[in-house]
């Protein structure tokens, strides 16, 4: 078969590798030309996709024209002329209500009065009303996504609220975060939700846990609510979450988002796939960069949560279509919405057939994500901000390499340093001297660990050093004059 002109799709997350285009044209008859055109085009995608041994890496999905290839023929899928081929990484149908008959106490004449615009739509009425008050919802995670979640959930009469989460407000959050106000900064995100569900509705109860979701307190927290809305921004988090919500069988309604891009759906492993079903690892610590690292429209946020918050509202009532085996995907620079079709896996660890997780208690959480070093592993050293500037002011041989993007260098630019963008390390590590220590830098100091690692694999033996926390411990320790972001 001849070679056709099939569109690939780049997320944001992947774009680095690519030079940031967002798409582009290539020729192949199947899905393993195209991505052999890609790889050629873009040399550096190839170790953002592909492991030491040449698989696609387990955090990215494949799909053509809307279809995984996993239900396909994987790489031998056939394209056609002017298909679309979405490259979807990880970012950190219709059903009966989840409560069964579950309909609590009925509702008092102000509650009517409250809730009148449900009661009027037959798909929700007075049953749905009632079950609705009768629920039990936990959000994990008080962040962009937690946000419209907790408001609208709260607005439309969700019986109790769970909110989890150990983290203070920041100045940074109040861009996107609105449940929050700027007299709230410093107060612990569950405090200022919770006052501000009160004053949304006084009567929602609101239950509170300002602490960390982990394997020993996930099994009771999620085993006292009929729902789970993953709000994280971390993997550790979002496995942990999945795995408890399938072991208990509770659905867990997923988003996900980063700069403008976003994703959705209900991971119910009594109807359908879980977590794991569509990624069964997560990418390696620092590939994928989080929101803190690489930002995130304000706006964002707030339509991925108000999904999820349609999906919760949707189970409790019953009916409608779910977006169970189903995954959204948003697109807020170029406004398209695409929906990509995802299958149980009968070879699932958590939800296949002969499934090996059966409890969170004693599954390594840290391993699996990879926020453990390996003993084989080599330590990354780490500098300190003043050790750096010492060094610095005495004139000592030192190279430091900004590893960030030119966008997030128009907002402050390191003194004395070299710019190589992360995805072009590996090809142009001749341009350092081995003889001189590296310093390496990003916003947080979790990326240029990644670049270290990039070059140790690519064989570079000179002497490297990651800026611990990075540019902002600069500009707390240092240089008094560099902005915080």
């Amino acid at each position: 078969m001849m070679g056709v002109a099939v569109t690939v799709l780049i997320p944001t997350t992947l774009r680095s590798f690519t030079g940031n285009r967002s798409e582009l044209s290539l020729d192949g008859a199947t899905v393993s030309e195209v991505m052999d055109a890609l790889v050629k085009e873009c040399p550096d995608t190839e170790m953002a996709l592909f492991d030491e041994d040449g698989h696609l890496r387990s955090f990215v999905n494949v799909f053509v024209d809307g279809r995984n290839i996993k239900e396909t023929a994987g790489f031998d899928t056939d394209v056609r002329d002017g298909a679309e081929i979405m490259l979807i990484p990880a970012i950190a149908g219709g059903s009966g209500s989840v409560i069964g008959d579950r309909e609590g106490e009925k509702l008092s004449n102000d509650e009517i009065s409250r809730y009148s615009r449900h009661l009027l739509l037959k798909e929700v009425g007075l049953k749905g009303q009632r079950r609705l008050k009768s629920a039990r919802v936990l959000i994990v995670g008080l962040g962009g996504l937690g946000t419209p979640l907790a408001q609208y959930l709260a607005a439309a009469g969700v019986g109790t609220i769970g909110l989890v989460d150990y983290d203070a407000v920041e100045a940074s959050n109040l861009q996107r975060q609105v449940i929050h106000r700027t007299r709230d900064v410093g107060r612990p995100k569950v405090a200022s939700a919770k006052e501000a569900i009160k004053n949304i509705n006084p009567l929602v109860k609101t239950e509170t846990y300002n602490t960390l979701l982990t394997e020993k307190n996930a099994m009771d927290l999620i085993g006292d609510y009929d729902i789970v809305a993953d709000a994280t921004d971390n993997y550790k988090s979002r496995y942990l979450i999945t795995d408890v919500c399938a072991l208990l069988g509770k659905p867990d309604v997923f988003g996900a988002m980063y700069q403008f891009e976003g994703q959705a759906s209900v991971f119910y492993a009594k109807e359908g796939p879980c977590y794991r079903c569509v990624y069964p690892a997560p990418p390696p610590p620092g590939l994928v960069p989080s929101c803190a690292q690489g930002g995130v429209v304000g706006v964002l946020p707030g339509i991925i949560g108000t999904i999820q918050a349609n999906e919760v509202i949707k189970l409790i009532v019953g009916g409608g279509d779910s977006l169970i085996g189903r995954l959204l995907v948003f697109d807020a620079w170029r406004m398209r919405f695409r929906e990509l079709k995802i299958e149980k896996r009968e070879d699932c660890p958590l939800c296949g057939k002969s499934p090996d997780i059966t409890e969170p208690v004693g599954y390594d959480y840290d391993e699996f994500c990879g926020l453990r070093q390996e003993e084989k592993e080599e330590p990354i050293e780490g500098i300190e901000a003043k050790e750096l500037k010492r060094r610095m002011d005495a004139g000592e041989p030192i190279t430091i390499v900004d590893i960030r993007e030119p966008h997030e260098r128009a907002i402050v630019k390191f003194p004395q340093a070299v710019v190589i963008p992360i995805g072009q390390l590996a090809r142009r590590q001749s341009e350092l001297d081995p003889k001189v220590d590296t310093v390496f830098i990003c916003k947080e100091g979790k990326r240029s660990i990644l670049a270290i690692r990039t070059l140790r694999e690519a064989g570079y033996q000179g002497p490297m050093y990651n800026l611990k926390d990075g540019i902002n411990t600069w500009a707390r320790d240092v240089d008094k004059s560099f902005p915080q972001y």
